[in-house]
């Protein structure tokens, strides 16, 4: 299970008393998670107006972080596309797997400074996922376009014959050219028909060419015969085709043209194949960057909220819960007995859907020790 339980509980009369007495309550007798400390270092207190307005902000700064994660996860998936499989392996936070990173949680000085404000950290969060944010949108865009008129140059050459691009089947050896009063036709004839269209295809209309039938291609339903005959005759020819359930393709043999669609498809076909490397790059490095900030946040929601919940000085222990799903309900109950005494108001746990008309509120949560959840299943598919 990829869902983790990040809480934080007062010191005792130490912090390591405190994660002493978490563990013999989780994994003494009953084995209900794998625990780590979380380590959050001594930031930068500030107000108390300060630290509320803060613990309102972090909360749609982490819901927004989050998506963005989820959103870079999500077209890695998109852009490997056969190869999907192998997105787990590509979507790495500060180079190992995502689990080992959460685990072992070390605050980033480098990145985010914590001589700075905790409103400066979370600004300099905010600014630097949204430039992520800004530039997947550009490069989406712009890959997606290619990645689009590629597919419809591939649909054209795919499907039936009734419909597909022939430039890829004729040859011009196949038509009578600059003649005139001859022209080659092109009909796509069901297979089960051809004894027909052999039989009858010199009798459709006066001035056809007699034995100027050959086939050029077949698929699967049927097969494209070319026919040559009179100018004059082609209206009347193309009308007695349509009754004998024979379609005449609306196809003129210009070499530009046909050479212009190829040079086109292999034009985009290249430059998809020149962008995915650097594209996918860019999104492992821009993944780890979105993941880590994303676990920051956590970091400093529980810094924030543990000294609203336990007020100053700063004193309490942040720990790391991986549950399994038949034990996260014991596990709930557990917490609660042991956490009860930090808050009377909340006697039991409260985890209620309200749903009231008119009303759209999401499920609240609340216990009496600092919680938040954090969810490393990034896609709604299997992968």
């Amino acid at each position: 299970m990829t869902e983790f339980c990040l809480i934080s509980a007062p010191g005792e009369k130490t912090c390591q008393q405190t994660w002493d007495q978490m563990m013999a309550a989780t994994t003494r007798n009953n084995n209900l998670s794998t625990n780590h400390k979380f380590n959050i270092p001594d930031l930068k207190v500030g107000t108390l107006d300060v630290l509320v307005g803060l613990s309102d902000e972090l909360a749609k700064l982490d819901s927004f972080v989050d998506s963005v994660v989820k959103k870079v996860a999500q077209y890695m998936a998109d852009v490997l596309e056969d190869s999907r499989d192998k997105v787990q392996e590509n979507l790495l936070a500060n180079g190992v797997d995502l689990v080992t990173y959460i685990t072992r949680f070390q605050w980033d000085m480098a990145k985010y400074p914590i001589k700075q404000s905790l409103k400066n950290i979370s600004e300099i969060i905010s600014k630097q996922v949204s430039q992520i944010d800004n530039d997947l949108k550009s490069r989406a865009s712009a890959y997606n376009n290619l990645k689009g008129n590629l597919q419809n140059l591939e649909r054209k050459n795919a499907g039936s014959l009734l419909t597909r691009s022939l430039a890829d089947i004729v040859k011009k050896e196949d038509f009578v050219l600059d003649s005139e009063y001859l022209i080659t036709l092109l009909v796509v004839v069901p297979k089960a028909a051809y004894t027909d269209w052999q039989k009858s295809y010199e009798g459709l209309a006066e001035m056809v060419v007699p034995r100027s039938s050959h086939l050029l291609f077949e698929d699967h339903d049927s097969g494209l015969f070319s026919v040559t005959l009179f100018l004059k005759a082609v209206d009347d020819f193309k009308h007695k085709a349509r009754e004998n359930k024979f379609v005449v393709r609306d196809f003129q043999y210009n070499e530009e043209e046909l050479k212009a669609d190829k040079e086109e498809m292999t034009r985009l076909s290249t430059d998809k194949k020149k962008q995915f490397g650097p594209l996918v790059r860019w999104l492992k490095v821009n993944f780890s960057e979105a993941f880590i900030a994303w676990i920051h946040i956590k970091a400093l929601r529980v810094f924030v909220e543990s000294v609203l919940r336990y007020g100053l000085p700063v004193n309490f222990q942040a720990m790391l819960l991986q549950p399994s799903k038949k034990t996260m309900k014991r596990l709930r109950e557990v917490l609660n007995n042991l956490y009860k005494h930090l808050d009377s108001s909340a006697s039991a746990i409260i985890d209620c859907a309200m749903d009231i008309p008119g009303l759209n509120l999401s499920v609240q949560e609340y216990y009496p020790y600092v919680y938040y959840k954090i969810d490393c299943n990034l896609f709604d598919f299997k992968v």
